[in-house]
C-alpha cells in the first residue's frame, strides 16, 4: 500500500500547473539569453558598419591626394554620381576589376534597400554600395562633387559619405519603423562618414516635409550638407 500510495504521488504530483510553469520560466530564460545575443549581434554589425565608413572616406582622401586635393566628381558612367563615385576610389581601398555583390567594404551589414526588393549593396544600379556619395547633382541640392578640399569650412561637420538612410531619413541600426522604409522620421539615426575621415551615428533633421538631403538641417545638428 505504501508503495502504491508513493507511487500515485510522484505520477499525479506533476500537475498541468506546474508544466506552464515550467514552460513560462523556461521562456523567460531564453528570452534572457536571447535578448544579449541579439543586441551583441546588433552592435557587432554597427561596428562593423563604421569600419567601412571610416575605410570608403579614407580611400576618398587618397584620391583627392593624388588628383591635385579634389574630391570625386561627376564623370561619365552607367548610373547617378552619387553611387558610381565608386569607381574613382574603390581602387584606393584594395579593391579591383567591376564591382559586384562581393565588395563587402561598401555594404552595410543592415542594408535592406528601399524601393527595391533587394539591399542596395546587392544590385548593379546603385553600383553595389550601401553608402552614397554626398554629390546629389539636382539643382538647388548641396553637395560637394568635385570640390577642392580647401574650398570646404567645416570638414569636421560636411559629410562626405553616407548610409543612404542619411537621405530619407531612415535607420538601418536604432529603426522606429522595423524593417518598413516609411514612414521618415526626424532623428533616424545614420552612419555617416565625414570630410575630415570620422565617422560617427548620428541623428539626422527631417522637417516633416523635404527629403534630409536637400538641405543642411537646423542649428544644433551635428552635420551639414553643403560645403560653405
Amino acid at each position: 500500500m505504501k508503495a502504491r500510495s508513493s507511487f500515485r504521488f510522484r505520477r499525479d504530483g506533476f500537475t498541468r500547473t506546474d508544466l506552464l510553469a515550467g514552460i513560462a520560466i523556461l521562456t523567460l530564460l531564453a528570452a534572457v539569453v536571447w535578448i544579449p545575443v541579439t543586441m551583441s549581434g546588433e552592435k557587432a554589425r554597427l561596428a562593423r558598419c563604421l569600419g567601412n565608413l571610416r575605410e570608403v572616406n579614407r580611400a576618398c582622401a587618397q584620391f583627392a591626394a593624388e588628383h591635385d586635393q579634389t574630391l570625386p566628381g561627376p564623370v561619365e558612367s552607367p548610373g547617378e554620381f552619387q553611387w558610381f563615385y565608386k569607381e574613382q576610389v574603390k581602387s584606393y581601398a584594395g579593391l579591383r576589376g567591376a564591382s559586384s555583390a562581393q565588395d563587402s567594404l561598401f555594404a552595410c551589414p543592415d542594408d535592406r534597400g528601399y524601393t527595391d526588393p533587394k539591399p542596395f549593396h546587392q544590385s548593379e544600379r546603385f553600383d553595389f554600395g550601401s553608402y552614397p556619395f554626398n554629390g546629389v547633382l539636382l539643382p538647388g541640392v548641396p553637395n560637394i562633387a568635385g570640390w577642392r578640399l580647401s574650398e570646404i569650412r567645416e570638414p569636421a561637420r560636411t559629410l562626405q559619405v553616407m548610409e543612404w538612410t542619411a537621405h530619407g531619413p531612415l535607420s538601418w541600426h536604432r529603426s522606429r519603423t522595423g524593417r518598413r522604409n516609411a514612414p521618415f522620421y526626424n532623428d533616424a539615426e545614420s552612419v555617416v562618414g565625414y570630410v575630415d575621415g570620422r565617422a560617427a551615428l548620428i541623428p539626422i533633421h527631417y522637417d516633416g516635409f523635404n527629403a534630409a538631403y536637400t538641405r543642411d538641417p537646423l542649428p544644433g545638428y551635428a552635420y551639414r550638407y553643403s560645403g560653405r
